[in-house]
C-alpha cells in the first residue's frame, strides 16, 4: 500500500471512530448459540446495545430496528417477543415528572445473568475436566456428564422443535393484530400479547376472539382487549362456544 492508500485508510478509520463505538460482550459473540439464540437474534441484541451506547436511544422503535437489520417488522417483533419470553431482555417504564412524560427502556440484566451463568458453568466443567484427566477418563465428556450439561450444541436442555413452532405461532398472532390495527405493533404491545400467551395462558383462539369483539365495538386498543380477556377469565369463558354463550347471556341481561 502506497502513501495515498495509507492516507485513505487512515481517513476511513477516523471517520468510523467519529461515528462512535459500542462495547459488546465477547461472551455474547462466542456463546450465543449455546444460549439457544440464532444469529439474527444475537445481532438484534447487539443493535439494541449499540443504540443505547452510541445513539443514546434506550428504546428504539421497530422502524429504527428495521432500518439497521433489513428484516421485516413482524420478524423483528417476533424475535423481541422471544428474547423477552426467555428472559434475555425486559422493558422498564419510568416517568419524567419535569416533562410529564412516560418512557420505556430495554433492560439487559437478564442477558448478562445468562452469560455469567454459562461462563460459570464452563469454568466448573474445566475444573472437573482437569480432575478426570488424572483417572484417564475422556475429559470433556466426563465433565459434561458430572455437571449435568447437555453436550449437543444449540440444544440447551430442551428440544429445538417446540420453541420454533411457538415462535411461528407468535409471529402469526402479531401479524393478525398488525393487520387489524393497520400499523406495526410497538414493543410494549408485543409484550402485552406475550403476557396473554405465556403468563395468563390464554389460548390463541380466545385472544383473537377478544380482538374481534374490540373491532365490532369500534374500540381497537389493547386496554379494551385486556378488559375483555379479564372479564372472560372471571366468568370461565375458555373457547368460542363459551364466548357465544356468554355473549347471548350478556345481551339477554342475564349477567
Amino acid at each position: 500500500m502506497d502513501g495515498k492508500g495509507w492516507s485513505n485508510w487512515g481517513e476511513g478509520v477516523a471517520f468510523g471512530l467519529e461515528n462512535g463505538m459500542a462495547v459488546i460482550p465477547y461472551a455474547l459473540l462466542k456463546y450465543y448459540r449455546k444460549l439457544n439464540l440464532t444469529g439474527s437474534e444475537a445481532m438484534l441484541l447487539i443493535h439494541l446495545l449499540s443504540f443505547r451506547q452510541v445513539e443514546g436511544i434506550d428504546f428504539p422503535s421497530l422502524e429504527e430496528l428495521q432500518a439497521v437489520t433489513g428484516r421485516s417488522i413482524s420478524v423483528i417483533a417476533g424475535e423481541l417477543q422471544k428474547l423477552m419470553k426467555e428472559g434475555f431482555i425486559s422493558i422498564d417504564g419510568d416517568n419524567d415528572e419535569l416533562r410529564d412524560i412516560h418512557y420505556e427502556r430495554y433492560n439487559f440484566s437478564g442477558l448478562y445473568s445468562k452469560l455469567g451463568a454459562y461462563l460459570a458453568e464452563i469454568s466448573q466443567e474445566n475444573l472437573q475436566e482437569k480432575g478426570t484427566r488424572t483417572s484417564n477418563e475422556p475429559g470433556s465428556r466426563a465433565a459434561a456428564h458430572h455437571s449435568g450439561a447437555s453436550a449437543p450444541e444449540g440444544s440447551y436442555g430442551r428440544p429445538a422443535g417446540p420453541p420454533e413452532r411457538e415462535a411461528e405461532e407468535s409471529r402469526s398472532l402479531f401479524s393478525i393484530f398488525e393487520k387489524e390495527f393497520g400499523r406495526p405493533l410497538s414493543p410494549m404491545e408485543c409484550e402485552s400479547i406475550s403476557g396473554w400467551v405465556d403468563e395468563d395462558r390464554y389460548p390463541d383462539e380466545l385472544i383473537l376472539l377478544a380482538l374481534k369483539e374490540s373491532v365490532f365495538a369500534g374500540k381497537v386498543h389493547f386496554r379494551y382487549i385486556d378488559r375483555i380477556l379479564l372479564e372472560w377469565a372471571r366468568n370461565r369463558v375458555k373457547n368460542a362456544q363459551d364466548v357465544k354463550a356468554y355473549s347471548q347471556k350478556f345481551r339477554s341481561g342475564g349477567r
